[in-house]
């Protein structure tokens, strides 16, 4: 079992005829299932890592301004607590803070891709919180900490996006994509594809235009969970690459 990286896109990617959306719903049959997913979604941020532990999630409708149909939807898959204590046990091992939420359910970062990759809503899942202001290297250490688990059959799913200006946004799906934009994916590919992981973890002062691509750190930070739960020698793959607004770059990778 791959962890992989993802980027969500807006909260209407259910609904739009875009190359991001028809490569999440193949993505369930183009790998193998897994027996529960951890989702660390760049819409949880919290002091210290937090797992939800719940029977079943509810789904947390985290934005307004939408339209009325996608407040309609529902996912609720099982949850598990008993993964999330597994969970627990392993960031504790790795030396971390680490707490457990008993009633929050999956926000947008998570359900959103989850109901096109698993739209069934039948797979456990346990959603893991980001700490924004602790950086890249210890959300690489938060998926060093995970590796066990998808030796185990479980998914380890990290959503956020690979670029995220949101001030640039005109509203319009189909834009052409600004220079600065495809700077900083290319350039981010290439250092994930070269294994340059120090070059990862300073890309805030490495990479061209980050800060204007990430404004703020949360959607990025995913990228290094996943990248961390494959291991020290991970091999690296970029399964998806499109652009949705002009400046969001949709692109995903798996890590094994």
């Amino acid at each position: 079992m791959r962890s992989v990286f993802i980027s969500h896109g807006a909260p209407t990617l259910p609904f739009e005829d875009v190359a991001a959306r028809h490569f999440l719903e193949g993505l369930g049959s183009d790998h193998p299932r897994p027996k529960a997913i951890v989702v660390v979604s760049a819409h949880w941020e919290t002091p210290i890592p937090m797992v939800n532990a719940v029977e079943r999630n509810d789904t947390i409708h985290d934005f307004y301004g939408f339209p009325s149909k996608l407040y309609e939807i529902s996912y609720s898959a099982p949850g598990s607590p008993e993964l999330a204590g597994r969970i627990v046990d392993l960031l504790s091992g790795a030396r971390m803070t680490v707490g457990i939420d008993r009633t929050r359910g999956l926000d947008h970062g998570a359900w959103v891709p989850l109901s096109l990759v698993y739209p069934e809503a039948d797979v456990p899942v346990v959603q893991l919180s980001v700490q924004s202001h602790l950086g890249p290297g210890h959300h690489l250490e938060l998926g060093r900490a995970l590796a066990q688990l998808p030796d185990d059959d479980i998914l380890v799913m990290a959503s956020g996006s690979m670029t995220h200006d949101l001030s640039s946004w005109k509203g319009a799906i189909e834009r052409e994509e600004p220079d600065w934009v495809t700077a900083f994916a290319d350039w981010t590919d290439a250092a994930l594809l070269e294994g340059r992981t120090c070059d990862l973890l300073a890309y805030r002062n490495a990479a061209p235009f980050a800060a204007r691509n990430h404004p703020t750190e949360e959607h990025f930070l995913p990228l290094f969970v996943a990248l961390g739960a494959a291991g020290s020698r991970a091999k690296v793959e970029r399964i998806h690459s499109s652009t949705t607004y002009g400046v969001l770059r949709m692109d995903a990778y798996a890590f094994n």
